[in-house]
């Protein structure tokens, strides 16, 4: 597992604590802690800890693994890349958990198309403090599948030890999809909850921001239609539906990373949807205007 952030440490302590021989490549205090402590995850679904864990900063010196998951922010891929290689051999599988929709093309350039598989991670949960991963919610599924479509031995093989360890893993026919399904809806969970501040529960229940949120959604589905995702006419009031079912104190990654002067995945985001807008002839101001208003940001810190 790259990276121990809430996606990489959820998921990798999930399967680490149902016996799944887990090494975690992380870095900083939150490595520090793991190595001494332990892992901890606290969840409505049921608490979990892992010690002692197997964490270190570089895949170098490892045998290959079987399935190296990436789950650092994207603008972290190539240092992902660099950490792992060592654990990547000719029957790893390389699998992406990442916000947006670039990171399978480093992975296809850095370790070959037949190494890498689709995937997709649905969760709440961040690092509370070094050591622990808080989860919010009852969301924790993961979705993986071939790039080029179709069924295939290795992903089934993959959701199933994903489900062994309580996970809702599934393999899908159609990842590409799969992804454009996340991503017309991360795009304005992150984009709203960081520019307004308020969480999912607060935007949902003003008329202005719902219709706002509503408005970031419809044009990334337009976009994605435009780029050949088949998505139904009522799409954009399926992603809405979908908002109204999750926790009222939801916020996103890309809001607590603003929040602690981080760098943000804005350009992988909302800044995509503007420049897929552009080249495809689709309006999108409501995407233009969180790009506009968090740019400077974007780096971490009030600088450009």
């Amino acid at each position: 597992m790259v990276g121990a952030g809430g996606v990489g440490g959820y998921f990798g302590g999930r399967l680490a604590a149902a016996g799944d021989d887990v090494t975690f490549i992380a870095r900083g205090a939150h490595l520090a802690a793991m190595r001494e402590t332990g892992l901890r995850i606290e969840s409505p679904l049921g608490d979990a800890r892992v010690d002692p864990v197997q964490a270190v900063e570089t895949a170098r010196g490892l045998d290959p693994m079987d399935v190296v998951f990436v789950a650092v922010k994207i603008g972290d891929t190539g240092d992902a890349i660099a950490a792992c290689r060592a654990a990547v051999g000719p029957d790893t599988v390389v699998i992406s958990l990442q916000n947006g929709l670039a990171a399978d093309d480093a992975l296809i350039d850095a370790f070959g198309a037949a190494r890498v598989a689709g995937g997709v991670a649905y969760i709440a949960a961040q690092v509370a403090r070094p050591g622990l991963i808080q989860h919010i919610g009852a969301n924790q599924r993961i979705q993986v599948g071939e790039l080029a479509g179709g069924t295939s031995a290795r992903c089934e093989a993959i959701a199933a030890r994903l489900r062994a360890a309580g996970i809702d893993g599934e393999a899908v026919a159609d990842i590409v999809r799969a992804m454009w399904d996340k991503f017309s809806f991360l795009v304005a969970l992150a984009g709203v909850t960081s520019l307004t501040g308020e969480p999912i529960g607060v935007i949902r229940a003003d008329p202005d921001m719902r219709a706002f949120l509503h408005e970031v959604m419809k044009e990334t589905v337009a976009v994605g239609r435009a780029r050949g995702v088949d998505f139904p006419s009522d799409y954009a009031d399926q992603r809405l539906a979908f908002a109204d079912t999750l926790p009222e104190d939801m916020r996103s990654s890309m809001y607590h990373d603003l929040s602690a002067g981080k760098p943000l995945e804005l350009d992988w985001l909302t800044g995509a949807v503007v420049e897929m807008g552009k080249a495809a002839g689709i309006p999108t101001p409501a995407n233009l205007a969180i790009y506009a208003a968090l740019k400077s940001r974007r780096h971490g810190g009030r600088t450009s």
